[in-house]
């Protein structure tokens, strides 16, 4: 009999099939994928869910598996901190008009941080072709990934805070003399946000210290989480943070300001007695000027941010222009 070669096209369909009959052998693949993946129905109850999105999100599959995505777990939110559970979720338009669904967008991790991600929605099909739930495959946006990876470099440079892991001020101080240099040099200019924890003091007191340590930690991964992966935010000191971003103009900062009011505001930090303090920061954020100094920058910022501060506290205040941050629910 005239032997196969294992590599042909009919062999390796043959295995194919072999697989495809044993429903099992592909949970086990999509279980173990690091991105992370849910299927729901058409009310929207959570059926499956992986390994990779409880790495990516904090919750197990006891916890998520028959809760509805409305019920506002993951809270999701645009860059704005507009709730898309309700009336802008990507689950619910692939499920109603068929069409695969991607979206950048925030969730709330269990520890209380919001983290970025890609959303990828495919509808799921039957038999007879109609609709019968969905698929969502998310994964950890490129910016905060090379974040890490940032990070990971700058850990074995003693550059990190201790307590956040973010950078520290001396990181801070390299990378704002950098951007200075590189405007007198190259007329490129740059930015500075100086954020501030309001009530941190009372947070600390009502909380306590360690609980105190672990809203400046998740903030902290909020801030992140808001700019882009070429720019730089880390801990200047006590319950204050400092951003540093290069190559945009005033309106592009004030985005980025706004943003990170928002979504610090939109965070939930649990504690160890079930207390959720309110969170906001006050910012505030200035550009460079032609004729100023590195030193009269990080005061003028200064000056703005307790401007946020005297103005209602939870805002950002960008060249002397105070703005309320969005009202949002959700």
């Amino acid at each position: 009999m005239e032997s196969k070669d294992p590599n042909e096209p009919r062999a390796c369909c043959e295995k194919v099939g072999s697989l495809s009959s044993d429903p099992s052998f592909y949970q086990e693949i999509l279980y173990h994928i690091s991105d992370g993946v849910y299927f729901v129905d058409r009310e929207r109850r959570i059926l499956y869910w992986n390994k990779g999105a409880s790495r990516l999100t904090g919750y197990q599959p006891t916890e998520m598996i028959g809760k509805l995505c409305y019920d506002n777990i993951l809270a999701h939110v645009d860059a704005c901190g507009t709730s898309l559970c309700h009336s802008l979720c990507p689950l619910s338009a692939a499920i109603e008009d068929g069409r695969e669904q991607t979206a950048a967008v925030f969730l709330r991790h269990k520890s209380g941080h919001r983290l970025p991600v890609l959303v990828r929605v495919q509808p799921i099909r039957g038999r007879d072709g109609t609709i019968e739930g969905a698929i969502e495959i998310f994964s950890n946006n490129s910016a905060q990934v090379e974040a890490e990876r940032r990070m990971d470099e700058m850990r074995r440079m003693a550059f990190i805070d201790h307590l956040t892991q973010l950078p520290n001020r001396r990181y801070l101080e390299v990378i704002l003399k950098t951007a200075f240099s590189e405007f007198r040099s190259d007329a490129v200019r740059f930015g500075v946000l100086l954020i501030d924890i309001d009530h941190f003091k009372e947070i600390n007191d009502t909380i306590g210290h360690s609980s105190g340590g672990l809203v400046l930690q998740e903030i902290g991964k909020t801030l992140v989480s808001c700019i882009r992966s070429s720019d730089a935010l880390g801990r200047w000191g006590g319950d204050e943070f400092v951003g540093v971003v290069r190559g945009i103009g005033e309106d592009e900062l004030r985005n980025i300001a706004e943003r990170c009011v928002a979504l610090v505001g939109k965070s939930q930090i649990p504690t160890a007695d079930k207390q959720s303090p309110a969170l906001s920061v006050s910012i505030g954020a200035a550009m460079i000027r032609d004729s100023e100094s590195l030193e009269k920058l990080l005061l003028r910022a200064d000056a703005l941010m307790y401007a946020s501060k005297a103005a209602g506290r939870g805002r950002a205040t960008v060249g002397g222009l105070t703005r309320d941050p969005t009202v949002l629910t959700g």
